[in-house]
């Protein structure tokens, strides 16, 4: 039988766990955390302090290395590592979980769903938050937060204000249906690309724009070659942080109930930081003159919430209505 790169580099790596879980009295236990974006985002400055956190917390019985910008894995290749050990831990955007049959979180894909971030903590901070998470354990992965980024933008080398500005437009997207079906009601053409490929794509014109928050456009270096960005806050986009189930339930209780408040502590910081970056990194942007800036007014906004609209059509089967519709309680409320 023949085992891909993926696959030996696990193998490995479970080598090296099972080794590690031997000598635990010995040395540090060593959680590997890898994610896909700059070491300076709201993911990667978070990543930074749960390390710190774990590793004060437990008196250096626990040793945490951050991998950020793809250094370890891509993309569509970093759940398959975490399942097999090769990581232990990530922070995968949650659109990510649909191939793995937990389709239930590409709701947070849908299209205006979330008015604010009020209306979005409702939902992870809650009941819902805490069973969508539930979901992820008979897969071997256990949730231990959500994490934010924001509220996202459009940018294209072209305005894209008005609908009829989408038409044809090869739009950059992550693997997600929900976003797919976004893209197609606006007219446009969606390309999945892994983030990390994203940029390039951009600036070697194998697609026109994407969708992203400020913060990833900016430390991604997209504006400069993009150049218009359309405040729309039409979709969200935020993270769950997960650990190897199988890694979790064998640590010790005591090192496993410090690495949880080293995570809540971690996660309250995430939350404060997300926005404020996200605001300055737009305004870095508007400085840097390479892109300019379109905000919609009311009834530009209005054109493009009943444009995607029957997103939601679309997509709540596929979802799982109960899923959609609970959310939508919520946030009325």
């Amino acid at each position: 039988m023949q085992l891909n790169s993926l696959a030996i580099r696990a193998l490995c790596a479970a080598l090296a766990a099972a080794a590690s879980m031997n000598a635990w009295a010995q040395g540090p236990i060593v959680i590997k955390f890898s994610h896909v974006v700059a070491p300076d985002t709201p993911k990667g400055r978070a990543a930074e302090r749960f390390k710190a956190l774990a590793e004060q917390m437990t008196r250096g019985q626990v040793r945490v290395e951050v991998y950020p910008n793809s250094q370890l894995y891509k993309d569509r290749e970093e759940l398959e590592a975490l399942q097999l050990g090769a990581v232990q831990m990530l922070a995968p955007s949650l659109a990510k979980f649909s191939p793995l049959g937990v389709r239930e979180f590409e709701a947070f894909d849908l299209p205006y769903i979330f008015p604010d971030k009020a209306a979005l903590y409702k939902v992870t901070e809650g009941r819902i938050g805490r069973e969508l998470l539930r979901k992820l354990e008979p897969k071997g992965i256990t949730g231990l937060a959500f994490w934010d980024n924001g509220f996202k933008v459009m940018s294209a080398n072209q305005p894209l204000v008005a609908l009829k500005d989408f038409d044809g437009v090869r739009m950059r997207i992550q693997a997600s249906m929900v976003l797919d079906a976004q893209m197609r009601a606006l007219g446009a053409q969606p390309m999945v690309l892994a983030f990390s490929e994203a940029a390039p794509a951009l600036r070697d014109g194998v697609v026109e724009g994407t969708e992203n928050t400020p913060s990833n456009m900016y430390t991604q270096r997209m504006h400069e070659t993009q150049k218009h960005l359309t405040v729309s806050n039409h979709g969200y986009l935020g993270y769950a942080v997960i650990v190897n189930k199988k890694f979790w339930d064998g640590l010790p209780a005591a090192t496993r109930t410090i690495l949880a408040r080293a995570m809540r502590e971690a996660t309250v910081y995430e939350k404060q930081i997300a926005q404020r970056a996200n605001d300055e990194s737009m305004e870095k942007i508007r400085k840097a003159g390479t892109t300019v800036i379109h905000t919609l007014n009311p009834a530009q906004q209005a054109e493009w919430r009943r444009a995607l609209q029957p997103v939601y059509g679309q997509m709540e089967n596929r979802i799982g209505k109960e899923t959609v519709h609970a959310i939508l309680r919520e946030v009325a409320r």
